[in-house]
């Protein structure tokens, strides 16, 4: 247990080490990585569907399978880390996706580039899995949220680097290398997450005051638990629902949101870089701040139910105007509108990632993890197709807003059906 002179909260660095932020940015240096692989294809949209004749259609179709392979990826990789631990599972994840990654540059069809897509989806399956499994050996439930938060942020730099660099690259050496540049540079960190993950008890470095704060929680069951079981559990439908509903929103602003401010405002690769960095560093103000929203309720005495579902809904809440982010012709109220909304959807995130660490024992963490991203790009995957077809059939991205505006609260009302109290599974 932590001695008594520890205040409650998310930031007791000071006085037990800080060892465990160090995981944290490791983790957040990922997902800046995983950004900048996956929302690339968003970024060149224009550029590519000029180049090989792409329909609306089978750039989703494009998007589809990249959800297939991530969704079957996501459920196997969290079972796979949850038996050899963070430490190589998402190791080997990441050396999938950066190789799937490197593959775009040498597409030449259609198929290649589906095939392409397909890789890094298997290889970014493993990443939130391994990131979530990493938090629950490293930190405890009080600041869960919070690092998740932090971490989870690195999606958004990934999302302001990528369309700040890569119309550099394409300009200067065409977009061929800007996919093995980007690729090759991301490699660099995967020696170092090698050298510096351990679990807590197998890092010397570790300070023991660290290691108790670490383990204040009571010790989680170590039995194995089987998916089919945890497939009978309420809290795991919570959970997996949640992302089928809140994940296929996120997917359609990081692959739609260049073609929507090309078409709607006439951006092209050379303008789009700022409106797209102003939304995604409103994105990341959400991802920590609704991490540290609930952590804060919970210091100041809230329980974790009320403090986690509290935050979720404030977040729902400031996701409704986007409904009006199509019709609006202004660019930056546009911009604005849309970037709280990613902004309260990183939020919402930050909260229900937290979900499977918060009720299950550690030992399932990764399988409840992998279930619920899986059904979440089953959400993805119906999206992509539905998008395709409003944009072919209708030419207009309101209908595709008004679903992203209620998808939320929708999302809460189910997570709070089925976790009404948001209490320890018995497993």
């Amino acid at each position: 247990m932590s001695s008594a002179t520890e205040a409650d909260g998310p930031s007791p660095s000071i006085k037990v080490g800080n060892y465990r932020w160090l995981i944290c940015t490791l983790l957040f240096a990922a997902m800046v990585i995983n950004y900048v692989d996956r929302q690339m294809l968003g970024v060149l949209k224009p550029t590519l569907s000029a180049e090989f004749g792409w329909t609306e259609t089978q750039y989703a179709d494009i998007i589809f399978w990249f959800q297939a392979a991530y969704a079957v990826s996501y459920l196997l990789f969290g079972r796979f880390i949850d038996r050899i631990g963070a430490r190589w599972g998402f190791g080997v994840a990441f050396l999938i996706w950066q190789i799937g990654h490197i593959a775009h540059a040498g597409v030449s069809s259609l198929s290649h580039m589906i095939a392409a897509r397909v890789l890094l989806g298997v290889g970014e399956g493993g990443g939130f899995p391994g990131g979530i499994k990493a938090v629950a050996e490293w930190f405890p439930k009080k600041e869960r949220a919070f690092a998740t938060g932090l971490f989870n942020a690195g999606t958004n730099i990934g999302a302001i680097v990528t369309p700040l660099v890569v119309p550099a690259l394409v300009l200067a050496w065409g977009w061929q290398a800007a996919f093995v540049v980007t690729g090759l540079a991301g490699l660099l960190w995967l020696p170092i997450w090698l050298i510096v993950y351990r679990r807590p008890r197998e890092q010397k470095a570790l300070t023991p005051a660290e290691l108790a704060w670490i383990e204040q929680d009571a010790p989680d069951p170590v039995e194995k638990v089987g998916w089919l079981k945890l497939l009978t559990i309420k809290e795991t439908w919570a959970y997996a629902l949640g992302k089928f509903l809140i994940d296929p929103i996120w997917w359609m602003f990081l692959f739609w949101l260049p073609d929507f401010l090309s078409k709607k405002h006439g951006l092209d690769l050379k303008t789009f870089g700022i409106p797209l960095v102003c939304i995604y560093l409103l994105s990341d103000v959400g991802s920590v701040g609704g991490g540290w929203m609930s952590s804060a309720m919970m210091k100041r005495g809230m329980s974790l139910n009320a403090a986690r579902k509290t935050a979720m809904l404030i977040c729902a809440l400031l996701a409704v105007p986007v409904c009006l982010g199509a019709v609006v012709d202004n660019l930056w109220m546009a911009v604005l509108i849309i970037g709280v909304a990613t902004a309260a959807h990183q939020g919402f995130s930050a909260n229900l990632y937290t979900l499977p660490s918060d009720v299950f024992p550690r030992s399932a963490v990764g399988s409840v993890v992998g279930i619920g991203g899986m059904v979440g790009a089953f959400g993805g995957m119906a999206m992509a197709k539905y998008a395709g077809w409003v944009l072919d059939k209708i030419g207009s991205y309101t209908p595709i807003f008004v679903v992203a505006a209620s998808a939320y609260l929708l999302a809460l009302g189910v997570v709070h059906l089925l976790t009404p109290k948001m209490e320890p599974v018995k497993l």
